[in-house]
């Protein structure tokens, strides 16, 4: 959503970085520049007027003068002054001291209320806590079946003593739901109410009434990112006829420009404290200033990256998977398969890239990432035997093409997944000759195939003369890959270095001397 206002900060920044000195007219240029990416992303004008002249005042003193590297100064300070807007310190949700902790959400029809509420029902869920959803929203067609749908895809139950489609009064519901959960000791209660297309009169009476009966410890404001400046006078008439106590923005996965909802934090005084970013009902994160701060100036979001592998991965097949590293074992389809599993359920492959540190200037390559060529590869493992698995070497032509028409792939994508995974393999072996870490500097480009052809250089030993290439023939050319695996088994592992890819075929000063190495870079 911040694509556009993310590449127009960073464009700016470009132009300060290698400069020992900043002077007036370079901080001037650089504020009216930030001015017009604002604007330009929606954010509202007094917002973006007190963000400026915050950013001029500590860009024009001490900190910035003073600086090693005053371009890189500026950027913290901007950085500051956004996550100020975004509402600084996260904030946790209010629970109440006796169970059950009422949450009655708001916003106009149209903004995703139902389906957050089973996103938020099924995170406290993960969270321990034992929800109930209640279909306070009698008024929108479906809606009651529409929460009881989200609510069994949530696991978790829901209140609806009545059918809704204008049938019922949604005051008496959040009432009983409230006494029905009391009874059954749920620990937290969801309240689902009716939106409007437009702020009325009837709308806030109807809300302020059930707010009246349930006494929520929470009442969260859901606010569509996507409506433009319509979302801060929104927001504001929620402030005065409701009175919320916090801010949930949905669609943030959008492509509308949505700056809006940064100026809400700021505008009303009130925190946001949870994003929605996508259709599934995992795609629901807690709202933290800083990292959107860190995404919006494309420096990434490695904590919520981590949190989500975390979340994600299997701590024991993670283990599992670092002794057989340590103890030299070989990486196997099947392992491949395992981890490509685990990856997945982090969500979309673009999303997660798209948190790394300079995922703007990739952009481009992001979005033309086509996410079944993940679904393609697991069906070509999948259609392997666990003989095949366990051991890739025994894919003769006949084999791969039995894979192929089982997967409904080609033999040459199967060919290129191979090379891929004998790309792993290599990895892998490498780091079980360096301890089980990394070498210093990663793998780097450079040092796979494809990668710059000085880095292959000074990566890898050169390569024997006059050796053969691999055969044509897929029979023959299994036969000669497990020929080589036999030599790279049997050959010693290079000594003092890190960086060699193993299995001999190079001088042992070819490669330079781990400890020369780190010498030079100290």
């Amino acid at each position: 959503m911040f694509a556009s206002l993310s590449d127009r900060l960073t464009a700016t920044f470009r132009n300060l970085r290698g400069k020992g000195r900043l002077t007036e007219q370079d901080i001037n240029t650089t504020i009216s520049e930030i001015r017009r990416a604002l604007l330009e992303a929606d954010v509202a004008l007094p917002v973006v007027r007190e963000f400026t002249a915050a950013v001029r005042e500590r860009a024009l003193g001490a900190e910035v003068s003073k600086a090693l590297n005053p371009g890189q100064q500026v950027v913290k300070i901007v950085n500051d002054q956004l996550v100020e807007i975004l509402g600084g310190q996260a904030r946790d949700l209010h629970f109440a001291k006796r169970p059950p902790t009422v949450i009655m959400l708001a916003g106009l029809q149209g903004a995703g209320k139902t389906t957050l509420a089973g996103k938020l029902a099924k995170w406290l869920k993960d969270q321990g806590h034992t929800p109930l959803l209640v279909a306070a929203d009698l008024q929108r067609p479906n809606a009651v079946t529409q929460l009881q749908v989200v609510g069994e895809r949530a696991g978790v139950p829901v209140w609806a003593p009545e059918p809704g489609n204008g049938v019922g009064d949604p005051i008496a519901v959040a009432r009983s739901g409230l006494a029905h959960a009391q009874d059954k000791l749920y620990s937290v209660v969801i309240v689902d109410t009716a939106g409007r297309l437009g702020v009325d009169e009837e709308m806030m009476a109807q809300a302020a009434a059930i707010k009246e009966a349930v006494q929520p410890d929470e009442t969260l404001f859901v606010l569509d990112a996507m409506i433009g400046q319509d979302a801060v006078a929104t927001a504001q008439a929620f402030l005065e006829g409701v009175d919320f106590t916090g801010v949930v923005l949905t669609k943030l996965d959008g492509d509308a420009r949505g700056g809006a909802a940064l100026s809400v934090a700021k505008v009303t005084g009130r925190p946001v404290l949870f994003a929605s970013t996508g259709e599934k009902l995992t795609d629901f994160e807690r709202f933290h200033a800083d990292r959107m701060a860190s995404r919006i100036l494309d420096m990434g979001d490695i904590l919520t990256l981590i949190e989500q592998a975390e979340r994600a991965f299997d701590q024991d097949e993670a283990e599992r998977m670092a002794a057989k590293v340590a103890g030299g074992e070989d990486f196997t389809l099947q392992d491949f398969l395992d981890q490509m599993q685990q990856l997945k359920k982090m969500g979309s492959m673009k999303k997660v890239l798209g948190m790394l540190p300079g995922a703007g200037q990739m952009r481009e390559a992001l979005e033309s990432f086509d996410e079944r060529e993940v679904d393609r590869i697991e069906a070509m493992v999948r259609s392997m035997t666990p003989e095949e698995r366990n051991n890739p070497r025994i894919l003769n032509g006949s084999r791969r093409a039995r894979i192929a028409r089982g997967s409904g792939t080609t033999v040459t994508e199967v060919n290129q997944l191979m090379e891929r995974f004998q790309q792993a393999q290599q990895m892998m072996r490498q780091m079980a000759r360096s301890g089980g870490k990394l070498p210093p500097g990663g793998f780097g480009p450079g040092g796979l195939p494809g990668g710059g052809k000085k880095s292959r250089g000074r990566m890898a030993p050169p390569p024997k003369k006059g050796k053969k290439g691999k055969s044509g023939n897929p029979a023959k050319r299994a036969k000669q890959e497990a020929e080589a695996a036999r030599r790279a088994a049997e050959a010693p592992a290079p000594t003092g270095s890190a960086f060699g890819l193993g299995g001999g075929g190079g001088e042992p000063d070819a490669v330079p001397d781990l400890e020369e190495l780190q010498k030079y870079l100290r």
